[in-house]
């Protein structure tokens, strides 16, 4: 009974998070909708990573709001490699891809949901 509790209320949690793709998965939407990238750069213990997580992409508003705008791609440095030839010097860092497979803005850093919207809602 407990495993199926615990079943129920992780397939709750998951739609209300921020949906994440691989860059491949991204690469076909964008062909499709024409959004813009956005690669989360991550390590499996970054503390900020995990905040950001928490914070911004858990809630589900923030999640609608990013996920309209963008495609959503988390690669962690631990297992992933990073494509375009972007380096990262910290995480969590936020590359912003367009069409042409361009950066187009680089965020480093862990941000609360205003900063973030704020930081975001201009990429185009």
């Amino acid at each position: 009974m407990n495993k199926i509790f615990l079943g129920l209320l992780l397939s709750a949690v998951s739609l209300l998070a921020l949906e994440f793709h691989t860059y491949e998965e991204a690469l076909q939407l964008q062909k499709k909708n024409g959004k813009i990238i956005m690669i989360d750069v991550m390590r499996t213990d970054c503390h900020y990573c995990k905040d950001m997580k928490r914070e911004v992409f858990d809630n589900k508003e923030m999640s609608s709001w990013l996920e309209e705008r963008f495609i959503p791609v988390e690669l962690n440095l631990d297992f992933d490699e990073l494509p375009l030839g972007i380096h990262v010097y910290f995480t969590p860092t936020f590359f912003f891809v367009d069409t042409d497979q361009k950066v187009v803005k680089k965020i480093p850093g862990s941000w609360n949901i205003q900063d973030f919207k704020d930081l975001t809602k201009n990429i185009k």
